[in-house]
Order: structure tokens, then sequence, then C-alpha cells
């Protein structure tokens, strides 16, 4: 199936843009805040969480690192109305079906969402707006839709993903 974009193609809406760069790379300045206190829990800091689970996955570190800003503000104990928790904020069934036994383990909670992330990724042929939706919505309402549904929470959610995540690629470039 085919889908049609609410975004238009750029720098961060293919998976190329969303694989793992070198090791050692700055972190994003816009998520610096996040990213340098220590979380509540064990699992290190949300930097070291991060790293960790591109390391695991593959995926852009600042990628995961937008992804859980938007989430969960960096918060390893976050948990939504809805029940998802932790930093990247996982539902139950969605962390035990990814091996997550902790989901306040900041680490383990990152590894889980970027395991999800790239199955997302890989379902939905590469592209980031969509895997980012299916992220927040769930594939099924992706696949309905033909593309990003028409919700007002996903379609913000989406873009304030790449606009943080082309933030922090642009942080690099300079």
């Amino acid at each position: 199936m085919s889908y049609a974009p609410l975004f238009p193609a750029g720098p961060v809406t293919t998976v190329a843009q969303g694989l793992a760069q070198s090791p050692g790379a700055a972190q994003p300045t816009a998520l610096q805040g996040a990213l340098s206190g220590p979380s509540a829990q064990s699992g290190g800091t949300f930097q070291q969480a991060i790293a960790a689970a591109a390391q695991a996955t593959g995926l852009d570190p600042r990628l995961l690192a937008a992804v859980a800003a938007q989430e969960s503000g960096g918060d390893a104990n976050a948990v939504s109305p809805v029940g998802a928790e932790g930093l990247m904020q996982l539902m139950p069934g969605t962390a035990q079906a990814l091996g997550v036994q902790d989901p306040f383990n900041p680490t383990e909670n990152a590894i889980g969402g970027a395991t999800y992330l790239k199955e997302m990724l890989q379902q939905f042929q590469g592209s980031l707006p969509l895997a980012l939706a299916a992220y927040n919505a769930g594939p099924g309402a992706v696949q309905e839709y033909g593309g990003i549904p028409p919700y007002p929470e996903t379609e913000a959610y989406v873009r304030g993903v790449l606009s943080s995540y082309q933030a922090a690629m642009d942080g690099q470039q300079k």
C-alpha cells in the first residue's frame, strides 16, 4: 500500500536520516535540559539511556532524544492519562511485547521505544513521518487513513518530533 505524506519530503522524512550516526557525536542543543539531568530511577541519565537505545537499534540518538522529549519531556517516571509509561511512553502491552520488564527504567524503556520505532520505520517503508504517526496513534490508524491520521494530537506530535530532530541535526552542522 502506498501512503500519502502529510509533510513534504525533506532531510528528516526518511529512515536514512534516522539511522545511526558516528559514535560520540554531540547531543542536540534544543534537548540539552532533558539530556543532562539524572533520571529518578536506576538506568542512568537520559543521555545514557538514549545512547544505549541508539546502539541497540542503529537509530540516530538525536531522533530518539526528540521522540523521548516529545513523549515524556525526558521524565523516566512519566505516566500519561491513557497509561503510557516511562521515557518513551510505552503502553503496558507494547512494553511487555517488547520484553521491557521495568518501564520506569530509562534504559530499558528507551531500548523498547527505539525497537518499536524501528519496527514502525520498517513497516512504513522508511517514512519517518508515518513511523512517528504510528508510534503515536498506532499502525492501524496510519493504515486506515493511508497516511498520518487527521488527529490534531498526532499531527502536532509528528511536527514536534520532526522539528526537534531537524533542529538537532542543524545544530550539529554548524
